[in-house]
C-alpha cells in the first residue's frame, strides 16, 4: 500500500509540474525538474521500484524535458566520485579478503571497553570514523569501516539481513558519523573547499585551514553524540543485549600478522596519505590529475597486481566483482538529478528566494537559510547545493553588511548536513548497500538530525564568531 500511495505521489507531482501554471520566475524546464526531485524523492523513500531502477529516472526525463540531451545526462551520471566509490570499494573488500577488518574489529572493541554495551559501542565506532573522515573523503572512510562494523555485527552472531538494534544501528551510525567527521576539517569534505573557494572569488572572502577548523570542530564534537544518541532511539539499541567480550572472542584474528596482512598496509597508508596530501601535491602535476578519484583507482590497480606472498595477487576480479555496481549506479543517479537542477535554472530560482530575507533579523536569516541548504542537499548532490547557494548567500552578505562568517560558513557547513536519503550522501548509499538498514528508520533517524542540526550548526558558529 505504501509502495503504491509513494508511486501515486510521484508520477502525480511530475505530470503536475509537466502541464500546471509554472510559478513566477521558473521557466517550465525547471518546473519539471521539481516535479523529477518529488518523484524521485517519493519512490527513493516509499521504495515504490527498486532504488537503483529510480535512479534511472533522470535520464528519461531531463532530455524529453528540454533539460540537456542524452548524451549529457550520461556524462552527469558518471563524475570523479564514483571512481572514488569504486576504487575505495576495491580497497574495503581487499581488507576483507585478508581479513585486516578483523583486526580493525577487535581494536575498537577494545577502545569501547570490554563491558561496553550497544550505546557505548555504537558511539566508539561513530567517533572513529568521524577522527578518520577528517582526514580523507566521508566516502573512503565508508568504504573501509563498512567492513569493520559488519565484522563486529557477524561476530555477535546477528543474522544475515536483520535490520533490528545494533545490527541497522552499527551501519546507520559509521554513515552519519563520516558526514559530520567530514565538517571537522577544510580537506574532509569536497564541499568544504568549494563554499571556500566562492565565497573567495564572489566577496573576497578568504577562510584559512585553521579557521574552518575553529568552526568545523566543535560541530562534529557535539554531533555524533547527537546523532549516536538519535540513532540509539530509532534502532532501540538498548532492547537487545551486546556481549562485546563475546564479540572479541568470536573474532578469529591470529596473533601474528599474516604477509597479505603486512602487504596491504602499506598500500592502505599511502593511499590515505595520498588523500591527505592531495590538496598540496595537486598543484605539482597537471591540473586535475590528482583527485580522490584517481588516487583510489591508482590504489586498486595495484592491488590486482601486487602479490599477497601466497602465489596470487592481493585481490583478483572474482573479489573485485562484489563491488556495489547499483549503488554507483544509484548514486549517479543522483549527481544527474542535481545537473539537472542547475542546467533548469531551479537551483537559481530556489536561491534567489532567499534575497527576500534582507528585511529579517540575520539570526532567523541564518536559520531559514540554513533550513533550506539542508532541504535541497537531501535531493541533490553536496556540491551541487554548495555551488548553487554560496553565491547567492555571498550577494545576501553584501546586501546585508554582515559579518561573512554568521551567513557563509552555516551555509558551507549545512551543505554536507542531510541523512535521510540513502542516496543522498555516499556513505548513505554505502550503509543501505549492507541491507541492514531499513529504509523508514533511515529517514526518521535522518529527519531528526536534519532539524536538531539547524540549530546546531547556526549556534555553534554563532557561539564561536562571538568568542573570536
Amino acid at each position: 500500500m505504501v509502495r503504491k500511495a509513494g508511486l501515486a505521489i510521484g508520477a502525480g507531482a511530475l505530470l503536475m509540474t509537466t502541464f500546471a501554471p509554472t510559478p513566477e520566475g521558473l521557466s517550465r524546464e525547471g518546473f519539471i525538474v521539481a516535479g523529477l526531485v518529488v518523484l524521485m524523492a517519493a519512490w527513493w523513500i516509499t521504495e515504490a521500484l527498486p532504488l537503483t531502477a529510480t535512479a534511472l529516472m533522470p535520464f528519461l526525463v531531463l532530455p524529453f524535458a528540454g533539460v540537456m540531451d542524452a548524451r549529457e545526462t550520461a556524462s552527469a551520471y558518471y563524475s570523479p566520485i564514483l571512481f572514488l566509490l569504486l576504487g575505495g570499494a576495491f580497497i574495503a573488500l581487499a581488507i576483507e579478503r585478508v581479513g585486516l577488518h578483523r583486526r580493525l574489529s577487535l581494536g575498537i572493541l577494545r577502545l569501547a571497553g570490554p563491558r561496553a554495551g550497544p550505546g557505548k559501542l555504537l558511539l566508539a565506532f561513530m567517533a572513529s570514523a568521524a577522527i578518520l573522515s577528517m582526514m580523507i573523503s566521508n566516502t573512503s572512510t565508508a568504504l573501509i569501516m563498512m567492513p569493520v562494523a559488519l565484522a563486529v555485527i557477524a561476530s555477535a552472531g546477528l543474522a544475515e539481513g536483520d535490520t533490528e538494534g545494533l545490527s541497522g544501528a552499527l551501519p546507520m551510525g559509521i554513515a552519519f558519523a563520516c558526514s559530520i567527521g567530514g565538517l571537522g576539517t577544510l580537506v574532509g569534505s569536497p564541499t568544504n573547499a568549494i563554499a571556500v573557494g566562492l565565497l573567495d572569488q564572489t566577496i573576497g572572502v578568504k577562510i584559512s585551514f585553521a579557521a574552518w577548523t575553529l568552526y568545523g570542530l566543535p560541530v562534529v564534537i557535539l554531533g555524533i553524540p547527537l546523532a549516536a544518541a538519535i540513532i540509539a532511539r530509532v534502532q532501540r539499541v538498548g532492547t537487545r543485549a551486546f556481549d562485546a567480550a563475546a564479540a572479541r572472542a568470536a573474532i578469529p584474528v591470529e596473533r601474528t600478522w599474516s604477509t597479505p596482512e603486512r602487504r596491504l598496509v602499506p598500500v592502505v597508508a599511502v593511499t590515505f596519505l595520498l588523500w591527505m596530501g592531495q590538496p598540496l601535491l595537486g598543484p605539482l602535476l597537471p591540473e586535475g590529475s590528482l583527485t580522490d578519484g584517481t588516487i583510489a583507482i591508482a590504489a586498486s590497480l595495484t592491488l590486482f597486481l601486487l602479490p599477497d606472498g601466497t602465489g596470487r595477487a592481493l585481490l583478483d576480479w572474482d573479489e573485485a566483482n562484489r563491488a556495489p555496481w547499483g549503488v554507483i549506479m544509484m548514486f549517479g543517479g543522483g549527481l544527474a538529478l542535481a545537473a539537472g537542477m542547475t542546467a533548469s535554472g531551479l537551483a537559481a530560482w530556489l536561491g534567489d528566494a532567499l534575497l527576500p530575507l534582507a528585511a529579517v533579523p540575520l539570526l532567523l536569516v541564518a536559520l531559514c537559510v540554513v533550513a533550506l541548504v539542508i532541504l535541497i542537499t537531501e535531493f541533490a548532490s553536496n556540491v551541487a547545493t554548495a555551488s548553487a547557494i554560496v553565491p547567492v548567500v555571498a550577494s545576501l552578505i553584501v546586501a546585508l553588511g554582515a559579518q561573512p562568517e554568521l551567513l557563509a560558513l552555516p551555509v558551507a557547513l549545512a551543505a554536507s548536513w542531510g541523512f535521510m536519503l540513502p542516496a543522498g550522501t555516499g556513505p548513505n548509499a554505502i550503509a543501505w548497500s549492507t541491507g541492514r538498514i531499513r529504509i523508514g528508520r533511515m529517514v526518521t533517524a535522518g529527519l531528526v538530525l536534519d532539524l536538531l542540526g539547524i540549530v546546531l550548526i547556526v549556534g555553534v558558529v554563532w557561539a564561536v564568531a562571538w568568542l573570536v
